[in-house]
């Protein structure tokens, strides 16, 4: 089997997934796209015709974020119309699978050249009468019987009442990862992989994270309302089914601890990146110098109605398929999707914190659901570099109870 390098990555910075608050939602989800694969090529200086397949994740294929948003970047940023592309959707995970797909074409010999990306502008989820969490359909009766899945936010508070996290503690860790982002970003950390956005005019549009508050502290997220309460008890159908009953359908009568907030949860952002992948052979006739290699992958399910526990098993069967143990990564990447899933990944495989979202993680910068994999790889391969270090391991939480991981190894 060949081996999948990783070439390069990049990523546009985050912009603020609001109208009229952002500066990225005013443009286009496909021109995002097009952004970062323009800057790939410029860096890279490949041939487009050899791109044997663009690969991108976009959780919310409706609306402007429809028609297959990686051909129609593609076609943007001036690539060779040879060249293909595939667009995919595995919710939250859709970034991580997008560059563990274009990784298995090159390892299966299918293509020599490849990219995994994603965009997401969470700015258009208001559009076209879209329904605020469009990557969650609980429209399907026979499924809400089989297995019931409430609302993400309520999820992670059930699994913080579940498993003992108090508010206190999911309020260190969002002020936590507010402190690491803005350390990050003083020290230009991320400057190796961000690339500008410009508009179709040529005008700057946006060349820094906008999401940040590095002004946040203990006590002000200590002051903010729970944000799942009142909507475990709206009706969503004609019988007046709530999320909460659906959670009592597995936990009967559990009494709720509601602990998440804007301010522990991930942040609603606009983003895309990718990454350039390629075979040895393919890297060493056309003088390209590879960064990274992957060096495992796996996918993991877990229970539906709790959704958001699947990253710890996927962790383990990424380790066991690469032969390493916890103690050989150097650098791990959990999605801060909630702040109760990285506090829980973190006890569960008893990581030295010092190893984990080292940059800061989306409750500091922001969550762009479908790109969001793909920008945490380049994080932890810039990180690996910066530090000197080999492993790092990235994985996040899915809609569904699902979580995609990936090993990456610097070279």
């Amino acid at each position: 089997m060949n081996e999948a390098y990783i070439i390069d990555a990049c990523r546009t910075p985050r912009g603020i997934g609001k109208k009229g608050k952002g500066a990225l939602a005013g443009q286009h989800p496909h021109h995002l796209g097009a952004v970062v694969l323009a800057a790939l090529q410029q860096r890279n200086d490949f041939d487009t015709a050899e791109v044997g397949d663009i690969v991108f994740g976009t959780s919310a294929q409706r609306g402007r974020q429809s028609a297959d948003l990686a051909r129609m970047a593609s076609l943007e940023a001036g690539y060779d119309i040879r060249s293909s592309a595939v667009t995919l959707d595995r919710f939250c995970g859709s970034g991580i699978t997008s560059v563990s797909l274009a990784a298995m074409n090159i390892m299966s010999g299918t293509e020599a050249l490849a990219i995994g990306g994603g965009a997401e502008m969470m700015s258009t989820y208001v559009e076209e009468d879209q329904p605020a969490s469009p990557f969650l359909d609980n429209g399907n009766e026979a499924l809400r019987t089989i297995h019931p899945q409430p609302h993400q936010g309520i999820c992670a508070d059930v699994i913080a009442t579940l498993e003992g996290f108090s508010r206190e503690q999911l309020d260190a860790a969002a002020y936590d990862s507010q402190q690491k982002a803005a350390a990050a970003i003083a020290e230009n950390r991320f400057a190796k992989s961000l690339v500008p956005v410009y508009d179709v005019n040529g005008d700057l549009v946006l060349d820094r994270e906008e999401f940040p508050r590095p002004q946040t502290t203990l006590e002000g997220l200590a002051e903010l309302n729970a944000s799942f309460g009142k909507m475990a008890d709206i009706p969503l159908d004609e019988k007046g089914t709530t999320y909460r009953q659906m959670v009592w359908q597995k936990y009967p009568d559990l009494e709720i601890q509601h602990v998440h907030h804007a301010g522990n949860s991930s942040g609603v952002v606009d983003g895309a990146g990718a990454i350039l992948l390629a075979s040895g052979d393919y890297a060493k006739t056309h003088g390209m110098k590879p960064r990274a290699k992957v060096r495992a992958m796996a996918n993991m399910g877990d229970c539906p109605t709790l959704m958001l526990n699947a990253p710890v098993n996927a962790a383990k069967r990424v380790l066991e398929r690469a032969g390493l143990s916890v103690a050989d990564i150097d650098l791990f990447e959990i999605n801060e999707a909630f702040a109760v899933v990285s506090e829980r990944f973190i006890r569960e495989l008893d990581l030295d914190r010092s190893k984990v979202n080292v940059n800061g993680g989306a409750m500091a910068l922001g969550h762009p659901i479908g790109a969001t994999g793909c920008l945490l790889i380049g994080t932890v391969l810039d990180e690996l570099e910066r530090q000197d270090k080999q492993f790092g391991l990235v994985t996040m939480c899915a809609a569904g109870g699902m979580a995609p991981a990936i090993i990456i190894e610097r070279v």
